[in-house]
């Protein structure tokens, strides 16, 4: 081995023993599906791009356990020792952090910094049973980092609980041959056994954390996750977990069924005293075996633990992108040995806790901020002599509640009644923001220009090429004239927006057919205004296309379902025919935005 040409190794009697325990492990440069796991998780919970299980033997490092490596690294699993930062930290036995490889004298001449783009290096030793260094646990940035306090603590604890597992694999091949033998082997195997059960129950619970976390979306789908994995996993008879503010404040999240004498816990101020207070100001985990250990640290505790049962209390820290963010809460009726392999999977599922907790924090925001802005949108309908208009939207079924389609009532400086439905392409925040642009240049019209539609969907157009937005969006703009003694009257323009349904008294359904191009498709598009009359006692329905879009039905089908419910509802109270046209036509879970407006004329003229 070999680093700028001076053989690592070399001369030490030790060094074939280090070796044979490499090949001990039974790995190669092929990938193992539970290592790759296993560095996916330190990817995900030191937010890197790359982490790697790395060996080293005589000739070579290999990567059973590799994520985030550039091809054809990868797909090769191997480099020459040439590109070997791993082999320093098995050739001191002692960690390698190395914040910037380019301007660090120890590894700034190495090719894996081009090769690989090994920038920001931090390596932890993986022992074996045996007590040689076998090779790191590494995880790797492409731009300079300087690593913190807690996360290089965190990387040392997942490189022991790698180390168990590594050993866990020799100790499970030697078991297999011991097997042919006699009852001193089988004990020895029954040992190895229990060790191999108890890595991969673990292995198994970090693998669950994954699955489970992946699926929260609110604070507390968290909690219940993390309530649900610790339980079952560490049978704790208390899980919660403590999040700070923005004031200065720390809330308990499932504390729900604690004694009165803990209730003290739901909330206090983040610099007061405590077991939690004090791991959120020093960012250490904190591990109370029994309540001795308890007390003795904490004696203003003694009413609270034997209140709620607990002998044994574990705090870890919860990192977040700024700082740390709260504590993960444990607590057992029984005393509770100090297992470093178990401290470490806490650490590694309070990692999880973090990022779910995040995760759910920001999508919380963004809801409250979708809904604010949707409620803002959505403006109450003006009050119309003779007509009855009602209004429905269903936004999809996405966690922004917001979206592109949009509908609009006016009544202009004239006292006419006009008629706004339209269709940003896409459904999350963004279109919404398109949306609203769209829509409030058009009320602007609609107030200020007395034109026919076709002209006010022009002059929409023209502003939205003008403006550099170039949305691309349906839209349709109805003028109503009803004076007494006279038919309703309804003109219309149709930027490719679904056609208005007529649904007379006696269930006749009419499409107003014709369209236009979309908006935001070309400049100076010829639009056309259409115009009909409404019967007496008719409903005129406008809606957008989500209403129709399934994916188990043909837009033929689903047109044909519309119709037979508007049929069925042609007398029905207004509010009630739409409500029954959002019952039994679109899909309960459908992934577009639905809005409907419907109008109805006065049974006599």
């Amino acid at each position: 081995m070999r680093v700028r040409g001076v053989a690592v190794g070399a001369g030490d009697a030790k060094e074939p023993a280090r070796v044979a325990a490499v090949r001990a492990t039974g790995l190669d440069a092929v990938p193992d599906a539970a290592l790759d796991r296993f560095v996916g998780l330190v990817a995900r919970v030191l937010a890197v791009p790359v982490a790697l299980v790395s060996l080293v033997d005589d000739v070579r490092q290999f990567f059973p356990g590799a994520v985030g490596l550039a091809p054809p690294w990868q797909q090769d699993r191997t480099t020459p020792l040439t590109h070997s930062f791993c082999q320093r930290v098995v050739r001191t036995g002692q960690p390698l952090v190395v914040s910037d490889a380019r301007t660090d004298a120890r590894v700034c001449d190495s090719p894996a910094i081009e090769d690989l783009r090994v920038v920001a290096y931090a390596g932890m030793p993986l022992i074996g049973e045996t007590g040689h260094v076998l090779g790191s646990l590494c995880a790797i940035d492409d731009r300079p980092r300087e690593w913190s306090d807690p996360e290089l603590a965190l990387l040392t604890e997942l490189a022991a609980t790698c180390s168990v597992l590594l050993g866990a694999r020799v100790a499970s091949a030697r078991a297999e041959e011991a097997l042919t033998g006699q009852r001193q082997a089988q004990a020895v195997a029954r040992t190895f056994s229990a060790r191999v059960n108890a890595a991969l129950r673990r292995s198994q619970l970090l693998l669950a954390a994954s699955q489970d976390f992946t699926g929260t979306v609110t604070v507390s789908d968290v909690i219940a996750a993390t309530q649900h994995l610790v339980v079952g996993e560490f049978t704790a008879v208390h899980v919660s977990v403590a999040l700070r503010d923005e004031n200065g404040g720390v809330t308990v999240f499932g504390a729900e069924g604690l004694p009165a004498a803990v209730s003290a816990w739901a909330r206090f101020p983040a610099d007061g005293p405590g077991p939690l207070a004090d791991v959120l100001r020093e960012r250490r985990l904190l591990f109370c075996t029994d309540r001795a250990e308890l007390l003795a640290a904490y004696p203003t505790l003694r009413d609270t633990a034997e209140a709620a049962g607990w002998q044994a209390l574990v705090v870890a820290p919860l990192f977040g992108f700024a700082g740390i963010i709260g504590t993960l809460n444990i607590a057992w009726e029984q005393p509770r040995p100090a297992d470093v392999e178990e401290q470490a999977v806490i650490v590694s599922v309070a990692g999880y806790v973090s990022q779910a907790m995040q995760r759910a924090r920001h999508l919380t925001d963004r809801v409250q901020a979708a809904a604010t802005l949707q409620r803002a949108m959505l403006t109450p309908l003006p009050t119309v002599e003779r007509l009855e208009i009602t209004t429905r939207y269903q936004p999809a079924h996405s966690l922004d509640q917001v979206g592109g389609d949009w509908y609009d009532v006016v009544v202009t400086g004239t006292g006419a009644l006009s008629l706004v439905i339209g269709d940003v392409t896409g459904h999350d925040l963004h279109a919404a923001a398109q949306m609203s642009q769209l829509r409030s240049m058009l009320r602007g019209y609609l107030i200020d220009r007395h034109e026919p539609p076709s002209a006010l969907l022009r002059r929409l157009d023209q502003a939205n090429f003008a403006l550099g937005a170039r949305t691309i969006a349906t839209a349709l703009v109805a003028h109503l004239t009803h004076h007494d003694g006279e038919p309703v009257t309804v003109s219309w323009s149709n930027a490719g927006h679904p056609a208005p349904l007529v649904v007379t008294t006696d269930g006749e359904v009419r499409p107003l057919t014709g369209r236009d191009p979309l908006l935001g498709v070309t400049r100076l598009t010829h639009r056309t205004t259409r115009s009909t009359v409404l019967p007496a006692g008719a409903t005129l329905l406008l809606h957008t296309d989500g209403l129709l879009e399934r994916r188990d039905r043909s837009p033929d089908e689903m047109t044909v379902r519309l119709h037979r419910v508007l049929a069925g509802h042609a007398t029905a109270p207004l509010d009630d025919l739409v409500d029954g046209v959002l019952a039994a036509v679109p899909a309960t879970d459908h992934e577009d935005d639905v809005a409907l407006l419907a109008l109805r004329v006065p049974d006599e003229a």
